[in-house]
């Protein structure tokens, strides 16, 4: 028995609850990046007696585009699966129902969700630090209820109700999207890592609005920093957000 960790993690804060899921398992692990726009399709295929962590951020309340299209690519055969969206403390709304019902259409047995908290990909005053250690034994616990369901044999024999609408809420538009500042010396790193190749590297300096989906990963991974949003845009977000995100979100499992 082996876990296949199936993350989409443009930032880093889905990988790091998924990471704490993986090793609490303590199983042989294997990772299918879905935010490398170059994965292999040939090693998207699971056996039946592995056991798959499928995480994504919510964006708007919906799985992200790209992840849900990646995700298809993969033939679960069946495994037993735990599902996880991570958001950055305001609502995941629909994603979680969103994700089990893409993880079904890939075949896979869905026996556990879990909603978890990181900190805000864009406004990072929002979760700032999480996941935290509270967070952390929290996931912990999680991971060892689901051990306990999967070793009890009846893991596929129970149905649990998951948070969402369906029809699911309409998806939003991107607001959002990084331009490189004077201080960009052109290493390309930010065309290489976009998930979505909205980034040409012939012109680094500016990303195709058609294809960004504002997650973020060329300003994490720029070395100059020198990839930027608008602040004016951010700081009308942050305070319309202010409310909704200010009071600390619990993690969440559904078993």
């Amino acid at each position: 028995m082996k876990v296949k960790q199936i993350v989409f993690s443009p930032t880093g804060g889905t990988e790091k609850a998924a990471e704490i899921l993986t090793k609490a398992l303590e199983k042989p692990a294997a990772k299918i990046d879905l935010s490398d726009a170059e994965t292999d399709d040939s090693f998207l295929n699971l056996e039946t007696d592995d056991i798959a962590i499928i995480a994504v951020p919510s964006y708007g309340g919906r799985v992200p585009a790209l992840a849900a299209e990646r995700l298809t690519k993969i033939n679960g055969n069946h495994a037993q699966c735990v599902i996880v969206c991570v958001y950055g403390n305001r609502a995941y709304e629909d994603t979680l129902l969103e994700l089990k019902d893409l993880a079904e259409q890939s075949n896979f047995n869905v026996i556990a969700a879990i909603s978890a908290i990181a900190e805000h990909s864009i406004m990072h005053q929002y979760a700032a630090g999480r996941p935290d250690q509270k967070d952390r034994e929290e996931l912990r616990g999680f991971a060892g209820k689901i051990l306990e369901k999967i070793e009890s044999g009846n893991a596929g024999m129970s149905e649990f109700q998951i948070p969402g609408n369906r029809p699911y809420k309409k998806a939003g538009g991107v607001g959002l999207v990084p331009k490189a500042a004077d201080t960009c010396v052109g290493c390309g790193l930010c065309a290489e890592k976009c998930p979505a190749q909205a980034i040409s590297k012939e012109n680094i300096k500016c990303a195709d609005s058609k294809k960004c989906i504002s997650c973020m990963r060329c300003v994490v991974q720029c070395p100059q920093t020198a990839r930027k949003v608008n602040r004016a845009m951010v700081s009308a977000a942050a305070l319309a957000l202010k409310k909704a995100c200010s009071e600390r979100k619990d993690n969440e499992l559904f078993i």
